[in-house]
């Protein structure tokens, strides 16, 4: 970052800009955290970091850094890459991380809530927040009640009652959502299996226990791992000797065969006498 402490030839040289005056290393990947923190830098330490950039500040995985930074603030004129916007922060909404002023989780649910109009991608977004920080429902919920009026709150309304932070990857989101808006009900996420001795034999990505219907979303590593791949099908034997079905969903299957997943998952439901 500059601070005047170099030259401007070789600020040029070996740095790129990145927001006015703030600068980082021409050759070098960046996250967006370091995003976050320039951005910050660039409002002269006045900002809150909020959004998507207060989510990666309190660990949630999956935001690209070239994704704009996002800023409470009270300059309206943003440069490129950057989102700004106006808003009421409580004293007991933010927390201070890296000596930057950060909302919260329930205040960085709350935003992420109101500013993402995708609703698959404010689920994943807050899917993905709860995992990392335990956020609860209710705890969003308490700063909906202190900000009445506030805009975006039906939209965050209508996606919190889907979150589900046992979801350990957007596309587990989308498979599970996929369910919900078949009609299906919605399966228990991150379910830990054991056997008639009380031994652990696996942990599922959604579950219907009650009848014994498991879901395991296949990411590349499963497929393109030898060692992964072979401890699948040692879980998958395990748990088809425990009476288990279990219906493994690949990104391509979500993607183009939706409806076969679905039915997949529906059939088998129907198969043990699950009725809803």
């Amino acid at each position: 970052m500059s601070d005047g402490a170099i030259s401007e030839r070789t600020m040029r040289r070996n740095y790129r800009l990145l927001y006015p005056n703030i600068y980082v290393p021409r050759d070098v990947e960046f996250s967006a955290r370091e995003r976050a923190q320039a951005a910050w830098l660039w409002s002269k330490r006045r900002g809150t970091v909020a959004g998507l950039s207060a989510a990666a500040m309190l660990g949630v995985k999956w935001i690209d850094a070239s994704e704009p930074a996002e800023l409470i603030h009270d300059n309206r004129r943003p440069p490129r890459a950057l989102v700004v916007w106006a808003g009421n922060v409580l004293a007991n909404e933010t927390l201070t991380l890296n000596g930057m002023r950060v909302t919260t989780p329930a205040r960085t649910g709350f935003d992420l809530g109101r500013h993402i109009r995708s609703r698959t991608s404010a689920v994943q977004r807050l899917d993905a927040l709860a995992n990392a920080t335990d956020v609860k429902r209710s705890d969003i919920e308490a700063i909906i009640d202190a900000h009445h009026g506030a805009r975006g709150i039906p939209r965050l309304q209508s996606v919190l009652p889907l979150v589900d932070g046992g979801a350990e990857s957007p596309q587990e989101t989308v498979a599970r959502l996929a369910l919900i808006d078949a009609g299906l009900p919605a399966p228990k996420t991150q379910f830990r299996v054991f056997d008639a001795y009380g031994q652990f034999v696996a942990r599922l990505d959604m579950a219907y226990d009650e009848v014994m219907v498991g879901i395991e979303y296949d990411g590349p590593q499963h497929w393109t791992d030898p060692a992964v791949r072979q401890r699948d099908i040692d879980r998958q034997f395990a748990l088809n000797e425990l009476g288990w079905i279990v219906i493994r969903v690949s990104r391509d299957l979500l993607r183009y065969r939706r409806a076969t997943y679905v039915a997949r998952v529906d059939n088998a439901l129907r198969s043990r006498g699950l009725r809803w």
